[in-house]
């Protein structure tokens, strides 16, 4: 059984060893970290073997007049998606190894020529110090909990929601303006960018595994249970105190709301007071600085990899099967057992005719009760008089287990403290946007022995990103049919912004 608790510690300490650049200014900044682990049981003991292999920071996205072209950009910086391409890297450096006859740590070679598969004992867990962003984060508030998110209200000109209308503001925040080189691009920030659909991290919902093995060590007095009804308008949560004779206690609550927007072309939110304002179970995308983005919010992108697999396109090339996490941990923060299901598990459930190698495969749900050190909530409270407003950071950190380049530290979707001379430079790009994984990749590609590649590498008319993406025949056939099956709106990508090379 994982320890929640140990995995989180693990992600703690692992951001702790980073150096300072990126990370909040105590005290009046937050972000959120998550991260991916290696898990190694050893063949011939009890031994279980837990190390960070991708860590990451961030809360920020950017618009879609952004997007480049060149797939020099990094589109999305949420902390979720910034450990899965993280992860990437990794998984590209450990297949470089076996390839080139070196030992790798996660794999060996399957069956089927130019193929690998995993290691024996070799598995993958997943952690995130919040719930992630979309629907995952709509969930029942107690009475004693503060709304997270100011009403939203229309911005004129897009047919998007945004909770603060038109406010501009630098790139930087005040600290970065100080000590950085950071091209300073009018920007627009929203309620969505400043609270990243993130609710009040003081109250916990989801159970701690760590304290169902160990009761005492469970120090909460009270124990809450949802209760929903689909009949009534408010969803009621029945509070069970054990020191109250009376028992169960009904109260009418609201709910905590995400800043990511309803997709075009299905639901949209309903904009009702209390728990009618969402749609629920729905596809989001995140909120920008002011205009709409094209990412999927963290809700519906781990989803997706539970059927597709994390490892994307291009490396499904060299696998015999999907890479899926095998668990999910949240941190500390307001979760509930039954909206994360319902986010991450229940709305694919149902997907079939998967080609060979994919499957629906749900991560077990568990949750930490420790809580992020730079979570917003934590930040509040260690807030000083002085100190201006709480804010989210604007850097994004990368961490990832590669032995060239292992920290990327980036804002507004470049190397945090480029200066605008450089954009457009490979000096400006993060390692982690697509045309730098891209040539990770094709440098994987040039290190297997041609005798070696998988067959779906041997054809000579393969040049551009979205070529070798295509190519990977088995992982289209599955993202085929969880896009007709599970998420017919999912925006599909511009042709036009992938064919880089």
């Amino acid at each position: 059984m994982v320890n929640a608790d140990e995995i989180a510690r693990l992600c703690y300490e692992r951001f702790n060893q980073l150096p300072r650049r990126g990370k909040p200014e105590p005290g009046r900044e937050w972000t959120l970290l998550a991260a991916v682990l290696r898990v190694t049981r050893c063949a011939n003991s009890d031994t279980v073997e837990k190390e960070v292999v991708s860590l990451g920071t961030g809360t920020k996205c950017i618009g879609q007049t952004a997007m480049s072209p060149k797939g020099d950009v990094l589109n999305d910086s949420h902390a979720e998606v910034i450990a899965r391409r993280g992860c990437i890297r990794y998984l590209i450096q450990e297949l470089h190894r076996a390839v080139s006859g070196g030992h790798s740590a996660v794999f060996c070679q399957a069956d089927q020529c130019g193929k690998w598969k995993l290691q024996p004992g070799v598995s993958f867990l997943f952690f995130t110090s919040h719930t992630p962003c979309g629907d995952a984060s709509i969930i029942p508030m107690t009475d004693s909990q503060a709304q997270p998110c100011p009403p939203v209200t229309s911005v004129k000109g897009h047919g998007w929601t945004d909770g603060r209308g038109d406010l501009k503001r630098k790139a930087e925040e005040p600290s970065e303006r100080k000590n950085t080189k950071l091209p300073r691009l009018e920007e627009h920030e929203t309620a969505g960018t400043k609270l990243e659909d993130r609710g009040d991290p003081k109250q916990s919902f989801l159970s701690n595994s760590s304290k169902r093995d160990d009761p005492a060590q469970n120090r909460s007095t009270k124990t809450f249970v949802e209760t929903v009804s689909e009949d009534a308008p408010q969803v009621e949560i029945k509070r069970r105190d054990p020191s109250d004779g009376a028992g169960l206690r009904p109260q009418v609550t609201d709910i905590h709301r995400t800043g990511a927007k309803c997709v075009p072309g299905g639901p949209a939110d309903p904009l009702q007071p209390g728990v009618g304002y969402h749609s629920t179970g729905v596809l989001r995308v995140k909120p920008g600085r002011g205009e709409p983005t094209l990412s999927l919010s963290c809700s519906d992108k781990l989803a997706r990899w539970a059927v597709l697999g994390f490892q994307g396109a291009l490396l499904s090339h060299y696998l015999q099967g999907a890479l899926y996490f095998n668990t999910v941990v949240v941190g500390k923060c307001p979760c509930s057992q039954e909206v994360m299901h319902r986010a991450l598990v229940t709305r694919c459930s149902d997907v079939s005719d998967l080609p060979a190698g994919f499957s629906v495969c749900p991560p077990v749900l568990l949750q930490s009760s420790l809580e992020f050190p730079f979570s917003q909530g934590q930040t509040e409270l260690r807030q000083k008089a002085g100190q201006g407003r709480v804010s989210p950071c604007g850097a994004a950190i990368s961490w990832c287990n590669v032995t060239e380049q292992p920290l990327d530290v980036t804002a507004n979707g470049y190397k945090h403290g480029v200066t605008k001379k450089v954009l457009g430079t490979a000096k400006a790009r993060s390692l982690l946007c697509k045309v730098e994984l891209f040539h990770s990749f094709l440098s994987l590609v040039s290190a297997t022995d041609p005798s070696a590649l998988p067959d779906s590498l041997r054809r000579t008319e393969l040049q551009t990103y979205w070529d070798y993406k295509q190519a990977s025949q088995s992982y289209q056939q599955a993202w085929q049919q969880l896009h007709s099956q599970a998420f017919p709106l999912w925006p599909r990508s511009d042709r036009d912004l992938l064919l880089f090379r």
